[in-house]
């Protein structure tokens, strides 16, 4: 009973593309919504048969509801009321000698057949079914009516790589290994702050402060007195073969004090104490915090800048747990930004990290790409795309080819003239558009790829008769 049940669904289905109008022609004229049900083999000669439209003599999708000709002078196909999936409320045309009745069905698609003609509750006769209108096996029979009108579509089987296109949304961020801290190491007073703030662009050995620190004044002073126990400036350089000991330790805690070596060369070549010292950027960037103004103290240690390198960042994307399993390190990526329409940065995945966000069920893979022109900034929303996939040639069909019943994977064999064989397939890697298939057909075979749900539906109508049929010739026996 579940089989007829559905097999009602299905048909709704097919009837409710029958019953919907179309337009048909350059000229849109639009064909009557009625209903209508196929009804083959009709005699010609019949009063009761009516020309519906006119259709291509080659077979292309273009009908007239008038007669014409093609370019070349030949004549549009008639296309009768008979031979057009249908319903009617006339009575049957007769049908051809060689046609023999085998039953007649319910024009509603419900599990109910009858030996002679009838109607039904609505008045709508009964459709005959004739012989050889179903085929045998697992083949399925469609009228050209419908498949024109439900525009199924096949294709030849071929290979193509499988790719997929990640899709995830992200964040730059700056590249933690391009920023930098500048803490003094000594006690000391800002002096002067230069000629920077927060957002200036610096290049590295610019100068950020000049400050007094007793310490180092101290050990500069202590530098010059053990130069002088040395005997000679050129016995305090590194290598020297006279190099003294106490001019060595003065030295290195300078070096320990974050003091520049430009400093300590000074103090040694013109022997006295500058009463301050410079600093300087450590590298080319950003400056993304200022703590210190004119006058003020500060303690060693203490964050006097904060620079950053904006050539390089980071986009720290959100991907799908499903998703992990197809990324790589080393993987291209392209990401746009919201804040910069029309433009593509191209990246590399660089780090997937090692766990999920529970909340969201993602993880956090991060991707670095070059910023030279400083288009990408900190805290920018970007769409990222990871391609993914090995380019390897595999037998492959449309997704759209593919009937997922849940517990199968179906698609439809076109064996010409209106005839359709489901083939259960094994599919493989998933891709975009397309799906790799491991089994079941093979390259060179004709799949449908549109329409193939009406002919699904077709196919649970006409299964679902088979089995009423011989379900009632089982009773009837003795």
């Amino acid at each position: 009973m579940a089989t007829f049940q559905m097999a009602w669904i299905a048909l709704g289905a097919v009837l409710a593309s029958g019953a919907v109008g179309y337009r048909l022609g350059s000229g849109g004229h639009a064909l009557s919504t009625a209903p209508i049900v196929a009804m083959a083999n009709v005699d010609a000669t019949s009063p009761a048969r009516k020309v519906l439209y006119f259709r291509d003599p080659d077979g292309k999708a273009d009908f007239s509801p008038v007669a014409k000709s093609t370019a070349d002078g030949r004549a549009y196909l008639p296309v009768l009321e008979d031979e057009e999936a249908g319903f009617t409320r006339s009575a049957p045309p007769k049908l051809k000698a060689s046609g023999k009745v085998k039953f007649y069905r319910n024009p509603m698609g419900l599990p109910d057949t009858s030996p002679t003609p009838k109607k039904d509750s609505m008045g709508m006769d009964y459709i005959p079914v004739l012989e050889g209108e179903t085929e045998e096996g697992d083949t399925i029979k469609v009228s050209p009516g419908k498949i024109q009108r439900a525009g199924v579509e096949s294709i030849v089987v071929g290979t193509s790589p499988i790719a997929r296109t990640i899709k995830a949304p992200g964040v730059v961020q700056l590249d933690e290994r391009r920023v930098s801290d500048v803490s003094p190491r000594f006690d000391g007073f800002v002096e002067t702050v230069g000629p920077v703030t927060s957002g200036t662009h610096v290049k590295r050995g610019d100068i950020l402060a000049t400050v007094i620190g007793q310490e180092v004044l101290a050990q500069a002073s202590r530098l010059i007195v053990e130069q002088g126990w040395s005997g000679s400036e050129g016995a305090n350089l590194p290598g020297s073969k006279n190099q003294g000991i106490g001019a060595v330790g003065a030295r290195r805690r300078l070096l320990n004090l974050g003091v520049s070596e430009e400093f300590i060369a000074q103090v040694a070549r013109e022997k006295r104490v500058p009463d301050t010292l410079i600093i300087r950027a450590p590298r080319d960037g950003v400056v993304l915090e200022r703590n210190i103004v004119d006058g003020q103290g500060f303690k060693a240690g203490e964050v006097a800048f904060r620079i950053a390198d904006h050539s390089a960042v980071w986009v720290i994307a959100d991907v799908a747990e499903g998703d992990l399993d197809a990324i790589r390190a080393g993987q291209a990526v392209k990401v746009t930004a919201r804040a910069r329409p029309g433009r593509t940065f191209a990246g590399t995945v660089t780090l997937i990290t090692p766990h999920l966000m529970k909340e969201t069920r993602t993880a956090r893979v991060r991707i670095e790409l070059p910023n030279p022109d400083l288009a990408l900034l900190p805290d920018m929303y970007a769409d990222v795309e990871i391609a993914t996939g090995s380019g390897e040639q595999v037998v492959a069909v449309p997704a759209s080819a593919i009937i997922d019943s849940g517990s199968r994977q179906i698609v439809l064999l076109d064996l010409g003239q209106g005839r359709y064989e489901p083939r259960e397939i094994k599919p493989g890697h998933r891709g975009d558009g397309f799906v790799e298939v491991m089994g079941g057909v093979k390259q060179g075979d004709r799949v449908v790829v549109n329409g193939n749900f009406l002919i699904d539906a077709e196919s649970n109508l006409q299964s679902a008769l088979k089995g009423f049929t011989a379900s009632q010739a089982a009773e009837a026996k003795p």
